[in-house]
């Protein structure tokens, strides 16, 4: 999926009750004027914003959902700038098809209270229809959110800006498509996931491939082709003198092979994995992944190792809010410094890489046929946030997260992505909570704090989030 498409669009709509414009001749203009900038800042998201204007009455509220239903937004903002009837937003909220954001933001923190008049005061009466919309929409069955604030309320605008970069999450997952190769690893039955299910739950396409899709694509590589790729690698990564010449040039061809099965299916992310036996083509392509995996995952089409199609869709969440989104699992935990360490021998966020990335040539993929080269470094020091998608025994999809710090400490040099996170609390404490929210073994890590906008995405997407 390019870019541009990950932009959301966002339909706007401003209102007030008509009543008082005869009223009080000032009114309207000084609202129009906060509608402007409203519609000014929330262009300023990278968002495609569908202004339908200002409404005054339930009529042009009509209107103004059938504008908005027609734009196919992924989300629509309310701009309630003073009171304004229930009557003239429900239609909206009821045929639009997106998701309804309320905003109350009053001109200023606080009225001048000496001078104020009746006019003056009902421009920052956008407080007073909130409890009437969310009374309504409650009883409608739509689902309510609201940010209450000021026009210059930076931390309203936050808040804002967490939508906004859902509604992206909500965009690209409604149209996504993902690819699922090979077959599950045996007996992991927390990574079994129905693709009815992914469907049903977030949008989006599964599409099932055979590693065989693959292995035509590779068979066509040219040598040329090979050389280029491993030219590239060499300019992303250090190479360690483990590194057999052979291996890294069958991962840089099954990478070749990778992109043109990526772009044939238009995908927007890939999960994967196959056994094989005895060193056949099957279990040299499956063990060849690695380095194109990863080149694809920084460019922002995460591919996930040992089928894990879930993870494959969290590491695309975090990777369109801008956090990266590594494949990760739980690798050690060291009471003494009180970290917990994870990661994993499979495909890594390179953009996340706290320095320029490590190949190691390893003999052997732990629990895992065939051998090749893997992908060594640790995210980024400072902030970061994990997701993992949990399914409950309905088959209910929920978000996990949890924030904490990467962290200086030794790391292993296996041919692991290994970071070192520090989440202010006892290691076994927070595992032990970890593994009870519901996630499965592997989740997504990504840089930054990132808690907020995943609470946003769980709510436009209607499934449940937890916070470890």
């Amino acid at each position: 999926m390019t870019e541009r498409t990950r932009r959301p669009k966002i339909g706007l709509v401003a209102g007030g009750l008509g009543a008082y414009w005869p009223q009080f001749p000032e009114l309207l203009p000084t609202l129009r004027r906060s509608a402007a900038y409203v519609s000014e800042r929330i262009a300023g998201f990278d968002a495609d914003i569908v202004d339908v204007g200002f409404i005054s009455d339930a009529k042009e509220g009509a209107v103004a959902a059938d504008e908005l239903r027609e734009a196919d937004c992924d989300l629509i903002v309310g701009y309630l700038t003073t009171y304004l009837t229930a009557s003239m937003l429900l239609p909206i909220a009821q045929r639009s098809g997106a998701p309804v954001l309320l905003i109350n933001l009053q001109p200023t923190k606080a009225m001048d209270h000496a001078t104020v008049d009746t006019g003056q005061w009902l421009a920052y009466c956008g407080a007073c229809p909130l409890p009437e919309m969310a009374n309504t929409f409650t009883r409608a069955g739509i689902e309510f959110r609201s940010v209450s604030g000021y026009l210059a309320d930076e931390r309203a605008w936050t808040r804002i800006g967490a939508w906004i970069s859902a509604a992206s999450v909500r965009r690209v997952l409604r149209g996504g498509r993902h690819g699922l190769m090979g077959h599950l690893y045996p007996g992991m039955y927390d990574v079994s996931t129905d693709l009815t299910m992914v469907s049903a739950q977030f949008g989006g396409h599964v599409e099932v491939l055979e590693f065989d899709d693959l292995r035509v694509r590779v068979d066509e590589v040219t040598d040329d082709q090979v050389a280029a790729k491993v030219a590239e690698a060499e300019s992303v990564f250090d190479v360690d003198p483990s590194v057999n010449r052979q291996d890294l040039e069958w991962g840089a061809k099954v990478s070749v092979g990778l992109d043109r099965l990526v772009a044939d299916f238009d995908l927007d992310s890939l999960a994967y994995y196959h056994r094989g036996l005895a060193g056949e083509q099957h279990e040299r392509l499956g063990a060849g992944m690695i380095l194109g995996a990863s080149l694809l995952t920084a460019r922002g089409i995460p591919a996930a190792g040992e089928y894990e199609l879930r993870t494959s869709l969290a590491m695309l969440i975090m990777d369109i809010l801008g956090g990266g989104g590594s494949f990760t699992e739980l690798q050690a935990l060291d009471f003494e410094r009180g970290h917990v360490e994870m990661g994993h021998d499979g495909p890594a966020h390179l953009a996340i890489s706290a320095k320029r990335p490590l190949l190691r040539g390893l003999g052997v993929y732990h629990g895992k046929r065939g051998w090749g080269v893997s992908v060594e470094f640790d995210v980024a020091h400072g902030p970061v946030t994990l997701l993992g998608i949990g399914q409950d025994r309905e088959g209910k999809y929920s978000m996990i997260g949890s924030e904490g710090e990467v962290v200086e400490g030794p790391l292993m040099r296996i041919g692991n992505t290994t970071s070192r996170v520090d989440f202010g609390r006892d290691p076994g404490e927070w595992t032990d909570e970890w593994s009870a929210s519901g996630v499965a073994h592997h989740w997504a890590l990504g840089v930054g704090h990132r808690a907020a906008e995943l609470r946003a995405v769980a709510g436009l997407l209607g499934i449940p989030f937890t916070g470890v």
